[in-house]
């Protein structure tokens, strides 16, 4: 039977307000809240309130309908703040049960292609919120993008995720279909879901261009070869109302699919349920892929000389904010990990969205101020010590953390061995009494020579009796020498 997975990310571009280089060290605050509350009240209106609505209509109509969703950890405190009834119309899908929530980094960042720490770092913490938020703990992981390489991988699987939706690039798959299950080449236990590229993309991209019936998408995926049975359809939920108006009657289209897929024997699936199927092999990827533009790598965000400075200029302090435990500092930090602003800084033709920037270099220059004070900032933190000595107090905390780590280790394998081989006076009476029903049932003679060793606790009183006499005697000597006090204390009257 063919499965359909559908799934939508739902992401939200943080603007960075116009920072001058006289702000540096004056003004600590980085954000155009004048455009972060127009651009998401704006797409919240066009799309995401009839979209959801939408989702929950067909959760509620269609028994087979299930529906996959991922977004950021800022996306999510953008809407929360600026968009609270997107937050309540997600919980309100949730609770029909026909979604699933994917885990991603908190930023939308980079860090899997910089730091594996700070990657981590955000995953956690992405998932906790979404479990805070919408009740589920994620087994499905995507990153930013569709990002992915085997070392990248193989960490998601030692997070303990099940699998991994990325992108069925040409270079990566060659003859091999994406309508099937793979694996990671570094670590088999993590599942590879591939996306279709030209059946989203009839969707996200061409829908507008060419009149696409529901019947007809449905028939290309009912035709495919027979073993060819998962379709992973991934696209942004800005596609309805935003990519394609809402007069294109782009969300009838996604609402005749529940009853048309059924009719051709196709059912709906969770990301989870298809990670349970077999892995037909690994998928060896040892070079950076990801869904964007026609060569489907990073160059969109690292192809550039400005972009690589800012990338390595922002992972340089990594660590120091790891470490920091302020607030503010983190915060700021999860905002300027943002891909989308080394995104605005690409040099690539058909870049048609720049935020607030008339070039790719005006969006480099007002990023690196920013930078600049943020650096400043962190410093700071470490009584404005030098990069030098800054380093070598983090690879000192670092070094003290894996010190007491492994004396932790090591205290739990001494701990373990002394309640083995140390007798204590509980592990003895378990001892005895697990061992004497077993010793009564071998040997009889064992049990009559038992009561021969009774006499044991008859002694223990003419024991005490003689403890008694001893104790008595120096007793009735005691008050003879304190008479002496005694009488001396009528004479003091």
């Amino acid at each position: 039977m063919k499965k359909i997975c559908l799934y939508f990310e739902i992401h939200q571009i943080i603007h960075l307000k116009r920072y001058r280089f006289f702000d540096i060290g004056r003004d600590h605050y980085y954000y155009d809240d004048y455009e972060n509350e127009r651009s998401i009240t704006d797409i919240a209106e066009r799309s995401y309130v009839p979209a959801l609505q939408t989702l929950i209509q067909m959760a509620r109509e269609n028994d087979n309908f299930k529906v996959a969703l991922s977004l950021s950890g800022c996306g999510l405190e953008q809407l929360e703040f600026h968009a609270p009834l997107v937050v309540d119309l997600l919980q309100e899908l949730n609770r029909t049960g026909k979604v699933e929530f994917l885990c991603e980094p908190y930023s939308h960042g980079l860090a899997s292609l910089a730091n594996e720490e700070s990657f981590a770092a955000e995953i956690l913490k992405m998932s906790a919120k979404i479990e805070e938020t919408f009740g589920q703990k994620p087994k499905v992981f995507r990153n930013s993008s569709l990002i992915y390489n085997n070392s990248i991988g193989a960490q998601i699987a030692s997070l303990g995720f099940k699998g991994m939706l990325t992108e069925g690039a040409k270079q990566v798959l060659g003859w091999k279909s994406p309508h099937y299950v793979y694996s990671c080449a570094d670590d088999p236990r993590l599942k590879l879901l591939m996306r279709d590229i030209s059946l989203s993309e009839d969707i996200t991209v061409r829908f507008s261009q060419r009149p696409l019936f529901a019947e007809e998408w449905l028939d290309w995926i009912a035709k495919t070869p027979e073993g060819e049975d998962v379709i992973n359809i991934f696209g942004e939920l800005v596609t309805f109302g935003v990519f394609h108006p809402l007069s294109s009657h782009i969300l009838d289209f996604l609402k005749a699919l529940p009853a048309l897929a059924k009719e051709r024997n196709i059912e709906f699936a969770f990301p989870s349920e298809i990670c349970e199927m077999d892995s037909v092999g690994p998928i060896d990827v040892p070079y950076n892929i990801s869904w964007v533009d026609e060569e489907r790598d990073t160059s969109c965000w690292l192809g550039n000389v400005m972009q690589r400075e800012a990338f390595e200029k922002l992972y340089s302090i990594a660590e120091r904010v790891r470490v920091s435990g302020d607030r503010r500092i983190q915060q700021d930090w999860d905002s300027l990990q943002a891909s989308n602003n080394f995104r605005f800084m690409t040099t690539k033709p058909g870049m048609q969205y720049r935020g607030i920037y008339d070039s790719p270099y005006d969006a480099f220059t007002n990023y690196m101020n920013i930078l600049g004070d943020f650096i400043t900032r962190v410093n700071n933190l470490y009584g404005g010590a030098d990069n030098e000595e800054i380093d070598g107090l983090i690879t000192m905390i670092k070094n003290q953390d894996e010190e007491i780590a492994a004396k932790d280790k090591e205290i739990e394998k001494l701990r373990k061995k002394l309640e083995m081989y140390n007798p204590t006076e509980q592990p003895a009476e378990a001892e005895v009494k697990e061992a004497a029903p077993v010793e009564e049932k071998k040997e009889a003679p064992v049990a009559k020579k038992a009561p021969a060793k009774k006499p044991a606790p008859k002694k223990a009183p003419a024991a005490k009796k003689e403890a008694a006499k001893a104790a008595a005697k120096p007793a009735t000597k005691e008050p003879a020498a304190k008479k002496p006090a005694a009488k001396k204390a009528p004479a003091k009257k």
